[in-house]
């Protein structure tokens, strides 16, 4: 098995990035080095907003660790996934050469990071039966055995399309990529899911990358915490790159509370009760008139054919419901994706649709 550096832009392999204030902080308690206030700001609770925070803070990435069942030195504290997102590209494309596989219909940030880059953007779309979106691995490998991919971002259970991909698929693709291209896993939604996290192959392949969330399961989408979790070679990389401050205090105290045992929880409480009411929204918007398909999930959302997408989503809008409209999307031109809400939020959702006829 190759090292997983070897598939790093050369320019970046023993780069070391920005020294901030911080990252070498030292044991003193007079804080003179990084032109700071010394005072607190007005309405500061305790956080001490004003020095810098930690730029990877320590409990935060060992809390996160032991969430994902990985060591702190394999994790990176993300703004969210899509900052994880942009620094692998950064950190394995060179611009106008290495190219990007994606397989749409998919999150939409994979080409944006790669556009961003100057990343040849390769697609292999999902295949479609009417009832499950399901994706070619063979054909991914093929394009990566022949072409000059260097990441193949793919998301388990997939958004929008809600399907999901094995442990025995990723071991089998991470294999054939082996020395040509880094396997990007995103599981944003893995606590949804039947299959789960892969995190137990990380072990085995150094060029596997996990990305993870608190946006979605732990309900902090506004404080924007997700972590990359990779071989420790790849986080030193990816850190080297990262703004020098990218976790603001708050964030990372609200991230520690959201993730507490007594948080962790309540998130499988509110998780399974989300499993419920999805399996049951589902079974409801098939019986819809003008619902063309409702593809099964394993996220939190539902993805939806209508007859009249424009009528669908009218109604809706006038009952205050408010869906993700998909049809700029290749193969959803006539699709909604349908966040799976409480209880009281599937009902508005579902009765809206069944006012009259679609």
């Amino acid at each position: 098995m190759t090292s997983v550096l070897d598939l790093v832009r050369p320019d970046l392999r023993t780069f070391a990035g920005y020294a901030s204030a911080r990252r070498a902080r030292g044991s003193g308690h007079v804080w003179l080095n990084a032109n700071e206030s010394p005072w607190a700001s007005f309405g500061d609770t305790g956080l001490g907003l004003n020095r810098y925070p930690e730029p990877q803070p320590a409990q935060l990435k060992d809390q996160m660790a032991a969430l994902y069942g990985v060591t702190a030195d394999q994790v990176l504290v993300t703004r969210g996934s899509d900052e994880g997102i942009d620094l692998i590209v950064r950190t394995f494309c060179r611009a106008g050469m290495d190219g990007v596989l994606t397989a749409p219909p998919c999150f939409g940030m994979y080409a944006v990071a790669a556009r961003i880059q100057n990343a040849p953007l390769v697609e292999v779309p999902l295949d479609d039966d009417g009832a499950n979106f399901s994706l070619d691995l063979i054909a991914v490998e093929d394009i990566v055995a022949h072409g000059d991919v260097r990441v193949v971002f793919l998301s388990s259970p997939a958004n929008p399309t809600g399907q999901t991909l094995s442990h025995k698929q990723i071991r089998q693709l991470a294999k054939a990529l082996d020395g040509k291209a880094v396997l990007v896993m995103d599981e944003a939604y893995a606590e949804f899911s039947s299959i789960g996290a892969a995190t137990s192959l990380l072990s085995e392949f150094s060029h596997l990358i996990l990305l993870r969330t608190l946006s979605k399961a732990y309900a902090l989408a506004g404080a924007r915490i997700g972590a990359v979790l990779a071989d420790a070679d790849v986080i030193r990389i990816l850190r080297s790159l990262a703004a020098p401050y990218p976790i603001p205090a708050p964030s990372a105290a609200a991230a520690l509370a959201a993730i507490s045992p007594a948080a962790q929880d309540q998130a499988r409480e509110r998780v399974t009760l989300t499993i419920k009411e999805r399996d049951a929204v589902f079974k409801q918007l098939k019986q819809i008139e003008g619902v063309i398909a409702v593809y099964p999930s394993e996220g939190n959302y539902l993805l939806t054919r209508f007859k009249d997408t424009d009528a669908a989503l009218a109604r809706l809008l006038g009952k205050g419901v408010v869906v993700r409209d998909m049809r700029d999307m290749s193969q959803l031109g006539d699709a909604v994706r349908i966040s799976v809400g409480s209880p009281e939020d599937n009902r508005a959702m579902i009765e809206a649709l069944r006012e009259n006829s679609l």
